[in-house]
């Protein structure tokens, strides 16, 4: 019984190791490397606006130039609560050309805030977080 069981054991881990094994790619001159040719270069990813008066909104702006060989689209804005709406360009960047992504802070409650905007574009595969920060009095 107890040779039966490592035997068993000796076949299940064999088996295991076939799966483990990773297929080996080798790289030809046909291969494609994604890369993407545009390149967002930010003017600022964090600004401080210092003190705001409580119940006014703070439009926070954040801009970007298209440093690439093709047009950019900015895909997704999306701010980090409710307190904050975003808006965008819409248009397709063009190499060269600069565009914005606005964030408007509601200064609801009073204290220090720091919130972030997460932009999505067609440049880059990571999402660009961009963070506005202050004090509302």
């Amino acid at each position: 019984m107890k040779m039966i069981k490592i035997s068993m054991l000796a076949l299940a881990l064999g088996l295991m190791s076939f799966s483990a094994i990773a297929p080996v790619q080798s790289f030809t001159s046909e291969t494609k490397v994604g890369t993407t040719a545009s390149t967002i270069v930010w003017k600022a990813e964090t600004i401080d606006v210092g003190q705001i008066p409580q119940g006014t909104p703070k439009a926070i702006v954040y801009e970007f130039k298209n440093t690439g060989k093709t047009s950019v689209v900015i895909t997704n804005v999306q701010g980090s609560c409710g307190c904050t709406a975003t808006d965008y360009t819409k248009e397709p960047i063009l190499p060269g050309k600069t565009a914005k992504v606005t964030a408007t802070y509601n200064a609801a409650n009073k204290g220090g805030f720091t919130k972030t905007v997460t932009v999505t574009t067609s440049a880059e595969t990571a999402p660009k977080i961009l963070t506005l920060k202050g004090t509302v009095i």
